[in-house]
């Protein structure tokens, strides 16, 4: 039975949701294809689940108390794109950064295409420039002047 794009839009939101913040590797299989392409992985990463298992390894390592708010998940065909923040709290080395202690919400959109209900190839976008400021390693940038509009608003 082919996945319909509310089933694919409802196993990204799982993945960001439920599986990436809660480490649960046991997952992986029923959400990604064995052979899975991450076109924004680390350059040591491994393709497939192991190069997942690795990057929630990371990220766990990072940031304490890791949640992803979704604010949007838009989907087409076999691609879905969802754009969110990461929160957490800086508490591992962040590739030379020492552990900082500071609060983080990282934006980003992720978007990814499926074969067969699994995630095939994904891409991302974060803002590395918010996250560096945050972290006190750029100097604070201009007041946003006004406050996004919620969905739905």
């Amino acid at each position: 039975m082919p996945e319909t794009i509310d089933d694919i839009k409802a196993t990204a939101r799982r993945i960001w949701e439920e599986i990436i913040p809660s480490s649960d590797t046991s997952a992986l299989p029923d959400v990604m294809h064995p052979n899975s392409v991450d076109y924004s992985a680390r350059p040591d990463e491994p393709p497939g689940i192991d190069g997942v298992v690795r990057t929630m390894r990371w990220l766990h390592s990072v940031f304490s108390d890791l949640t992803f708010d979704i604010h949007h998940v838009i989907g087409e065909a076999d691609t879905v794109a969802v754009h969110c923040t990461l929160t957490g709290r800086h508490t591992g080395d962040l590739m030379g950064i020492p552990p900082t202690n500071r609060a983080v919400a990282i934006p980003m959109v992720h978007i990814v295409r499926f074969r067969n209900g699994k995630v095939a190839e994904h891409w991302a976008v974060h803002d590395d420039t918010a996250a560096m400021r945050q972290l006190g390693v750029l100097p604070a940038g201009p007041q946003q002047s006004r406050a996004p509009v919620p969905a739905g608003g």
